[in-house]
Protein backbone atom coordinates (compact mmCIF):
# COMPACT_ATOMS: atom_id res chain seq x y z
CA UNK A 1 0.00 0.00 0.00
CA UNK A 2 1.20 3.08 -0.89
CA UNK A 3 1.34 5.69 1.99
CA UNK A 4 -1.19 8.91 1.64
CA UNK A 5 1.52 12.15 1.30
CA UNK A 6 0.77 15.82 0.63
CA UNK A 7 2.45 19.12 0.97
CA UNK A 8 3.58 19.83 4.16
CA UNK A 9 1.67 23.21 4.91
CA UNK A 10 -0.73 24.21 6.79
CA UNK A 11 -4.96 22.86 5.50
CA UNK A 12 -7.44 25.26 5.08
CA UNK A 13 -8.94 24.60 8.76
CA UNK A 14 -9.77 28.02 9.78
CA UNK A 15 -11.75 27.15 12.92
CA UNK A 16 -14.45 25.11 15.38
CA UNK A 17 -18.12 26.07 15.45
CA UNK A 18 -20.63 24.75 17.27
CA UNK A 19 -23.30 23.56 15.19
CA UNK A 20 -26.32 25.02 17.54
CA UNK A 21 -25.04 28.23 18.60
CA UNK A 22 -22.53 28.90 15.88
CA UNK A 23 -20.04 29.84 18.93
CA UNK A 24 -16.13 29.67 17.19
CA UNK A 25 -13.63 27.55 18.79
CA UNK A 26 -10.05 27.29 18.34
CA UNK A 27 -8.83 24.92 16.01
CA UNK A 28 -6.06 22.75 16.74
CA UNK A 29 -6.81 22.03 20.22
CA UNK A 30 -8.41 18.65 21.93
CA UNK A 31 -11.98 19.43 22.19
CA UNK A 32 -15.44 17.08 22.75
CA UNK A 33 -18.51 18.74 22.57
CA UNK A 34 -19.41 22.56 22.66
CA UNK A 35 -20.06 24.40 25.94
CA UNK A 36 -23.76 23.75 24.48
CA UNK A 37 -23.49 20.31 24.55
CA UNK A 38 -23.85 19.95 20.66
CA UNK A 39 -21.36 18.81 18.08
CA UNK A 40 -18.86 21.00 16.89
CA UNK A 41 -18.50 21.18 13.22
CA UNK A 42 -14.65 21.70 11.53
CA UNK A 43 -14.87 25.05 8.89
CA UNK A 44 -12.76 25.95 6.18
CA UNK A 45 -11.09 28.75 3.88
CA UNK A 46 -13.25 27.87 1.13
CA UNK A 47 -11.94 30.99 -0.85
CA UNK A 48 -8.24 29.56 -0.06
CA UNK A 49 -9.61 25.93 -1.29
CA UNK A 50 -10.98 27.19 -4.59
CA UNK A 51 -7.66 28.33 -5.62
CA UNK A 52 -5.87 25.34 -4.51
CA UNK A 53 -8.24 22.57 -5.60
CA UNK A 54 -9.28 21.71 -9.36
CA UNK A 55 -10.79 18.88 -10.59
CA UNK A 56 -8.55 17.98 -13.29
CA UNK A 57 -6.02 18.26 -9.95
CA UNK A 58 -8.78 15.11 -8.27
CA UNK A 59 -8.56 13.45 -11.61
CA UNK A 60 -4.62 13.26 -11.04
CA UNK A 61 -4.82 11.55 -7.66
CA UNK A 62 -4.97 8.39 -6.71
CA UNK A 63 -9.00 7.04 -5.71
CA UNK A 64 -8.26 7.45 -2.27
CA UNK A 65 -10.55 8.92 0.74
CA UNK A 66 -6.85 11.07 1.44
CA UNK A 67 -7.63 12.78 -2.36
CA UNK A 68 -9.51 15.18 -0.55
CA UNK A 69 -7.02 16.62 1.55
CA UNK A 70 -7.76 20.17 1.41
CA UNK A 71 -11.46 19.70 2.53
CA UNK A 72 -9.74 17.58 5.18
CA UNK A 73 -8.97 18.21 8.51
CA UNK A 74 -5.24 16.56 9.04
CA UNK A 75 -2.74 19.03 8.73
CA UNK A 76 1.31 16.73 8.38
CA UNK A 77 0.78 13.73 6.66
CA UNK A 78 2.76 11.27 8.96
CA UNK A 79 -0.31 11.52 11.17
CA UNK A 80 -2.34 9.94 8.53
CA UNK A 81 -3.32 6.70 10.40
CA UNK A 82 -3.73 5.08 6.87
CA UNK A 83 -5.29 0.70 6.15
CA UNK A 84 -6.03 1.85 2.32
CA UNK A 85 -9.23 3.25 2.14
CA UNK A 86 -9.60 3.63 -1.20
CA UNK A 87 -13.00 4.97 -3.22
CA UNK A 88 -15.88 2.57 -3.04
CA UNK A 89 -18.14 1.46 -6.22
CA UNK A 90 -21.33 2.76 -7.09
CA UNK A 91 -23.57 0.39 -9.27
CA UNK A 92 -26.79 -0.09 -10.51
CA UNK A 93 -29.38 -3.25 -9.08
CA UNK A 94 -31.49 -3.86 -12.42
CA UNK A 95 -33.09 -6.27 -11.45
CA UNK A 96 -34.72 -4.86 -8.29
CA UNK A 97 -34.99 -1.18 -9.96
CA UNK A 98 -37.48 -3.63 -12.63
CA UNK A 99 -39.24 -5.44 -10.03
CA UNK A 100 -40.31 -1.94 -8.18
CA UNK A 101 -40.89 -0.51 -11.33
CA UNK A 102 -38.05 1.96 -11.47
CA UNK A 103 -36.12 2.93 -14.58
CA UNK A 104 -32.94 2.39 -12.39
CA UNK A 105 -31.66 2.02 -8.69
CA UNK A 106 -27.84 2.90 -7.77
CA UNK A 107 -26.03 1.40 -4.30
CA UNK A 108 -22.88 2.85 -2.87
CA UNK A 109 -20.89 -0.44 -1.49
CA UNK A 110 -19.25 0.82 1.32
CA UNK A 111 -18.50 -2.74 2.51
CA UNK A 112 -15.21 -2.30 0.16
CA UNK A 113 -13.45 -0.23 3.04
CA UNK A 114 -11.28 -1.35 5.56
CA UNK A 115 -12.41 -3.45 8.45
CA UNK A 116 -15.75 -3.90 5.94
CA UNK A 117 -17.68 -0.88 6.73
CA UNK A 118 -18.07 3.04 6.39
CA UNK A 119 -17.23 3.73 9.44
CA UNK A 120 -13.76 3.38 8.80
CA UNK A 121 -14.45 6.90 7.07
CA UNK A 122 -14.94 8.35 10.07
CA UNK A 123 -12.55 6.55 12.55
CA UNK A 124 -9.64 6.42 10.35
CA UNK A 125 -10.14 10.55 10.58
CA UNK A 126 -10.78 10.78 14.36
CA UNK A 127 -7.97 8.51 14.70
CA UNK A 128 -5.89 10.66 12.63
CA UNK A 129 -6.87 13.65 14.18
CA UNK A 130 -6.66 12.00 17.75
CA UNK A 131 -2.36 11.20 16.58
CA UNK A 132 -2.14 14.64 16.02
CA UNK A 133 -3.50 15.90 18.98
CA UNK A 134 -0.99 13.85 21.23
CA UNK A 135 -4.10 11.74 22.48
CA UNK A 136 -3.23 8.30 23.68
CA UNK A 137 -6.06 6.27 25.36
CA UNK A 138 -9.73 6.09 23.12
CA UNK A 139 -13.08 4.47 24.60
CA UNK A 140 -16.18 4.55 22.74
CA UNK A 141 -20.02 2.55 22.66
CA UNK A 142 -20.63 0.72 19.58
CA UNK A 143 -23.00 -1.69 17.47
CA UNK A 144 -20.28 -3.57 16.12
CA UNK A 145 -18.56 -2.05 12.92
CA UNK A 146 -17.54 1.80 14.56
CA UNK A 147 -15.77 -0.38 16.97
CA UNK A 148 -13.97 -2.56 14.62
CA UNK A 149 -12.60 0.51 12.54
CA UNK A 150 -11.38 2.26 15.87
CA UNK A 151 -9.80 -0.80 17.35
CA UNK A 152 -8.02 -1.51 14.23
CA UNK A 153 -6.99 2.34 13.48
CA UNK A 154 -5.94 2.84 17.32
CA UNK A 155 -4.08 -0.40 17.14
CA UNK A 156 -2.35 0.99 13.53
CA UNK A 157 -1.41 4.14 15.68
CA UNK A 158 -0.23 2.85 18.68
CA UNK A 159 -2.89 3.73 20.44
CA UNK A 160 -5.08 2.09 23.39
CA UNK A 161 -8.53 1.73 22.58
CA UNK A 162 -11.42 0.36 25.04
CA UNK A 163 -14.83 -0.07 23.52
CA UNK A 164 -18.20 -1.02 24.92
CA UNK A 165 -21.36 -2.91 23.10
CA UNK A 166 -24.43 -4.59 23.91
CA UNK A 167 -24.27 -8.29 24.46
CA UNK A 168 -25.96 -8.79 21.73
CA UNK A 169 -23.68 -7.20 19.03
CA UNK A 170 -23.13 -9.98 16.21
CA UNK A 171 -20.87 -11.98 17.51
CA UNK A 172 -18.23 -11.61 14.22
CA UNK A 173 -17.53 -7.56 15.38
CA UNK A 174 -16.63 -8.01 19.19
CA UNK A 175 -14.31 -11.04 18.15
CA UNK A 176 -12.97 -8.63 15.13
CA UNK A 177 -12.63 -5.39 17.72
CA UNK A 178 -10.43 -8.01 20.30
CA UNK A 179 -8.51 -9.06 17.57
CA UNK A 180 -7.36 -5.83 15.74
CA UNK A 181 -5.76 -4.58 19.67
CA UNK A 182 -9.03 -3.16 21.59
CA UNK A 183 -10.26 -3.93 25.32
CA UNK A 184 -13.84 -4.94 24.05
CA UNK A 185 -16.40 -5.18 26.59
CA UNK A 186 -20.47 -6.35 26.67
CA UNK A 187 -22.97 -4.25 28.28
CA UNK A 188 -25.81 -6.09 29.38
CA UNK A 189 -27.83 -2.64 27.86
CA UNK A 190 -28.05 -0.61 24.79
CA UNK A 191 -25.62 1.41 22.97
CA UNK A 192 -26.29 4.98 24.91
CA UNK A 193 -26.00 3.01 28.17
CA UNK A 194 -22.35 1.62 27.21
CA UNK A 195 -21.93 5.50 25.86
CA UNK A 196 -22.60 6.77 29.54
CA UNK A 197 -20.40 3.68 30.72
CA UNK A 198 -17.90 5.57 27.89
CA UNK A 199 -18.22 8.83 30.00
CA UNK A 200 -17.87 8.10 33.30
CA UNK A 201 -14.82 6.43 32.31
CA UNK A 202 -13.08 9.10 30.62
CA UNK A 203 -13.65 11.51 33.74
CA UNK A 204 -11.73 8.16 35.99
CA UNK A 205 -9.36 6.82 33.38
CA UNK A 206 -8.88 10.04 31.52
CA UNK A 207 -9.86 7.99 28.20
CA UNK A 208 -10.79 10.20 25.17
CA UNK A 209 -14.39 10.12 24.65
CA UNK A 210 -14.78 8.68 20.53
CA UNK A 211 -18.46 8.27 20.74
CA UNK A 212 -20.51 9.73 17.53
CA UNK A 213 -20.26 13.26 17.10
CA UNK A 214 -18.57 13.90 20.71
CA UNK A 215 -15.61 14.72 18.73
CA UNK A 216 -15.70 16.72 15.70
CA UNK A 217 -13.46 14.86 13.05
CA UNK A 218 -15.54 11.98 12.60
CA UNK A 219 -18.00 13.83 10.13
CA UNK A 220 -15.07 15.18 8.15
CA UNK A 221 -14.44 10.95 7.47
CA UNK A 222 -17.64 10.54 6.77
CA UNK A 223 -18.30 13.81 4.64
CA UNK A 224 -16.28 12.01 1.85
CA UNK A 225 -18.95 9.87 1.20
CA UNK A 226 -20.42 12.88 -0.51
CA UNK A 227 -17.62 14.51 -1.44
CA UNK A 228 -16.89 11.04 -3.76
CA UNK A 229 -20.48 10.47 -4.81
CA UNK A 230 -20.92 13.75 -6.51
CA UNK A 231 -17.50 13.14 -8.54
CA UNK A 232 -18.47 9.16 -9.49
CA UNK A 233 -21.96 10.71 -10.85
CA UNK A 234 -20.45 13.86 -13.15
CA UNK A 235 -20.99 16.31 -10.52
CA UNK A 236 -24.68 15.44 -10.49
CA UNK A 237 -25.94 14.94 -7.76
CA UNK A 238 -28.84 12.04 -6.84
CA UNK A 239 -32.48 12.81 -6.98
CA UNK A 240 -32.13 10.90 -3.77
CA UNK A 241 -30.15 9.62 -0.88
CA UNK A 242 -31.59 6.55 1.07
CA UNK A 243 -29.25 6.64 3.68
CA UNK A 244 -29.24 3.77 7.20
CA UNK A 245 -29.37 6.72 9.80
CA UNK A 246 -28.19 5.57 13.59
CA UNK A 247 -26.25 8.45 14.66
CA UNK A 248 -26.55 9.89 11.32
CA UNK A 249 -22.69 11.12 10.99
CA UNK A 250 -23.23 10.35 7.44
CA UNK A 251 -26.07 11.88 6.81
CA UNK A 252 -24.80 14.98 8.46
CA UNK A 253 -21.38 14.95 6.60
CA UNK A 254 -22.30 14.63 2.73
CA UNK A 255 -25.21 17.34 3.37
CA UNK A 256 -22.05 19.61 4.56
CA UNK A 257 -20.07 18.05 1.87
CA UNK A 258 -22.88 18.96 -0.53
CA UNK A 259 -22.17 23.02 0.93
CA UNK A 260 -18.25 23.47 0.46
CA UNK A 261 -18.48 21.77 -2.60
CA UNK A 262 -21.20 24.67 -4.25
CA UNK A 263 -18.87 26.91 -2.47
CA UNK A 264 -15.68 25.68 -4.51
CA UNK A 265 -17.87 25.76 -7.79
CA UNK A 266 -18.42 21.52 -8.13
CA UNK A 267 -21.81 21.64 -7.97
CA UNK A 268 -24.58 23.50 -8.05
CA UNK A 269 -27.79 24.27 -6.11
CA UNK A 270 -29.50 21.12 -6.57
CA UNK A 271 -29.56 18.65 -3.57
CA UNK A 272 -30.88 15.30 -2.68
CA UNK A 273 -33.72 14.27 -1.11
CA UNK A 274 -32.38 13.33 2.10
CA UNK A 275 -34.04 10.05 3.70
CA UNK A 276 -33.07 8.96 7.37
CA UNK A 277 -33.60 5.03 7.15
CA UNK A 278 -35.03 3.37 10.21
CA UNK A 279 -35.14 0.50 11.64
CA UNK A 280 -39.43 0.54 13.20
CA UNK A 281 -38.29 -0.91 16.23
CA UNK A 282 -36.14 2.04 17.08
CA UNK A 283 -37.19 5.15 15.03
CA UNK A 284 -36.65 8.48 17.26
CA UNK A 285 -35.76 10.38 13.88
CA UNK A 286 -39.26 9.52 12.69
CA UNK A 287 -41.08 10.18 15.22
CA UNK A 288 -39.70 13.30 15.50
CA UNK A 289 -39.95 14.00 11.58
CA UNK A 290 -43.59 13.29 12.14
CA UNK A 291 -44.27 15.30 15.32
CA UNK A 292 -42.51 18.42 13.63
CA UNK A 293 -40.10 18.12 16.62
CA UNK A 294 -36.51 19.43 15.72
CA UNK A 295 -34.90 17.37 18.62
CA UNK A 296 -35.94 13.16 19.32
CA UNK A 297 -36.60 11.81 22.19
CA UNK A 298 -35.11 8.80 23.03
CA UNK A 299 -36.70 5.51 22.45
CA UNK A 300 -37.47 3.24 24.90
CA UNK A 301 -37.06 -0.90 24.25
CA UNK A 302 -35.19 -0.35 20.97
CA UNK A 303 -34.85 -3.49 18.64
CA UNK A 304 -34.21 -4.14 15.47
CA UNK A 305 -31.96 -6.90 13.29
CA UNK A 306 -30.19 -4.05 11.82
CA UNK A 307 -27.87 -3.60 14.67
CA UNK A 308 -26.34 -0.73 13.23
CA UNK A 309 -29.01 2.18 13.54
CA UNK A 310 -29.94 0.62 16.81
CA UNK A 311 -29.18 4.09 18.33
CA UNK A 312 -31.84 5.08 20.61
CA UNK A 313 -30.99 8.47 21.05
CA UNK A 314 -28.45 10.36 18.88
CA UNK A 315 -26.62 13.78 19.91
CA UNK A 316 -26.94 15.13 16.70
CA UNK A 317 -30.22 14.50 16.18
CA UNK A 318 -31.44 18.37 15.21
CA UNK A 319 -28.65 18.03 12.21
CA UNK A 320 -29.85 15.12 10.64
CA UNK A 321 -33.81 16.52 11.27
CA UNK A 322 -32.50 20.02 9.35
CA UNK A 323 -31.01 18.42 6.43
CA UNK A 324 -33.44 15.80 6.21
CA UNK A 325 -36.46 18.76 5.93
CA UNK A 326 -34.22 20.84 4.06
CA UNK A 327 -33.71 18.53 1.55
CA UNK A 328 -37.56 17.87 0.68
CA UNK A 329 -36.52 14.17 2.19
CA UNK A 330 -38.36 12.16 5.07
CA UNK A 331 -37.51 9.85 7.92
CA UNK A 332 -39.01 6.72 7.17
CA UNK A 333 -39.08 3.48 9.21
CA UNK A 334 -39.04 0.00 7.71
CA UNK A 335 -39.78 -3.49 9.78
CA UNK A 336 -37.60 -6.61 10.66
CA UNK A 337 -39.37 -8.18 7.93
CA UNK A 338 -39.18 -5.65 4.92
CA UNK A 339 -35.59 -5.53 6.09
CA UNK A 340 -34.96 -9.89 5.99
CA UNK A 341 -36.90 -9.75 2.54
CA UNK A 342 -34.69 -6.94 1.08
CA UNK A 343 -31.86 -8.60 1.84
CA UNK A 344 -32.56 -12.00 0.46
CA UNK A 345 -34.10 -10.36 -2.72
CA UNK A 346 -31.13 -8.36 -4.10
CA UNK A 347 -28.84 -11.10 -3.35
CA UNK A 348 -30.47 -13.34 -5.44
CA UNK A 349 -31.81 -10.81 -8.15
CA UNK A 350 -29.35 -8.48 -8.22
CA UNK A 351 -26.08 -10.62 -6.81
CA UNK A 352 -25.65 -8.11 -4.24
CA UNK A 353 -25.41 -9.17 -0.71
CA UNK A 354 -26.71 -6.38 1.55
CA UNK A 355 -25.76 -6.11 5.68
CA UNK A 356 -29.00 -5.68 7.10
CA UNK A 357 -28.70 -1.96 7.22
CA UNK A 358 -28.08 -1.52 3.40
CA UNK A 359 -31.32 -4.04 3.09
CA UNK A 360 -33.00 -1.51 5.14
CA UNK A 361 -32.59 1.07 2.29
CA UNK A 362 -33.82 -0.89 -0.35
CA UNK A 363 -37.28 -1.27 1.62
CA UNK A 364 -37.45 2.20 2.44
CA UNK A 365 -36.88 3.18 -1.17
CA UNK A 366 -39.77 0.44 -1.99
CA UNK A 367 -42.05 2.62 0.56
CA UNK A 368 -41.14 5.76 -0.84
CA UNK A 369 -41.79 4.79 -4.22
CA UNK A 370 -45.21 3.24 -3.95
CA UNK A 371 -45.76 6.70 -1.67
CA UNK A 372 -44.81 8.81 -4.62
CA UNK A 373 -41.88 10.02 -2.25
CA UNK A 374 -39.64 9.48 -4.97
CA UNK A 375 -40.74 8.66 -8.72
CA UNK A 376 -40.02 5.80 -10.74
CA UNK A 377 -37.55 7.91 -13.00
CA UNK A 378 -35.67 9.73 -10.26
CA UNK A 379 -32.39 8.47 -9.83
CA UNK A 380 -31.79 7.40 -6.23
CA UNK A 381 -28.78 6.29 -4.13
CA UNK A 382 -28.97 3.53 -1.37
CA UNK A 383 -26.09 3.01 0.51
CA UNK A 384 -24.73 -0.21 1.84
CA UNK A 385 -22.63 1.01 4.64
CA UNK A 386 -21.25 -2.67 5.59
CA UNK A 387 -20.27 -5.84 3.80
CA UNK A 388 -22.88 -8.77 4.40
CA UNK A 389 -20.38 -11.25 5.11
CA UNK A 390 -20.07 -10.37 8.70
CA UNK A 391 -23.70 -11.11 9.52
CA UNK A 392 -25.36 -14.16 9.97
CA UNK A 393 -26.74 -16.15 6.59
CA UNK A 394 -29.51 -18.56 6.28
CA UNK A 395 -28.53 -22.10 5.34
CA UNK A 396 -30.07 -22.63 1.89
CA UNK A 397 -27.50 -25.60 0.90
CA UNK A 398 -28.51 -29.16 -0.04
CA UNK A 399 -26.81 -32.36 0.54
CA UNK A 400 -25.21 -35.04 -1.31
CA UNK A 401 -24.60 -38.69 -0.08
CA UNK A 402 -21.57 -40.30 -1.74
CA UNK A 403 -22.44 -43.67 -0.19
CA UNK A 404 -25.83 -43.40 -2.32
CA UNK A 405 -26.55 -42.97 -6.18
CA UNK A 406 -26.83 -39.21 -7.10
CA UNK A 407 -29.89 -38.42 -9.34
CA UNK A 408 -28.01 -35.80 -11.54
CA UNK A 409 -31.17 -34.59 -12.75
CA UNK A 410 -32.78 -33.59 -9.72
CA UNK A 411 -29.95 -31.53 -9.46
Amino acid sequence: MTFPTFPERPTFVTHLECSLTGTRYEADRVHGLSNAGRPLLVRYDLDGVRQALTKAALRDRPRDLWRWRELLPVRRSENVVSLGEQETPIFDLPATAKRLGATQLLVKDEGRLPTGSFKARGLVMAISMAKELGIRTIAMPTNGNAGAAAAAYATRAGMESVIFCPDDTPEINVREIAAQGARVYRVNGLIDQCGAIVGEGAKVNGWFDLSTLKEPYRIEGKKTMGLELAEQLGWELPDAIFYPTGGGTGLIGMWKAFDELEALGFIGSKRPKMFAVQAAGCAPMVRAFEAGERHAERWDNAHTIASGIRVPKAVGDFLILDAVRASGGKAIAVEDDAIAEAVVRVGREDGVLLCPEGGATLAAYAKALAAGDVGADDRALLFNCATGLKYPLADHSGVIDLNAPIDYAAL
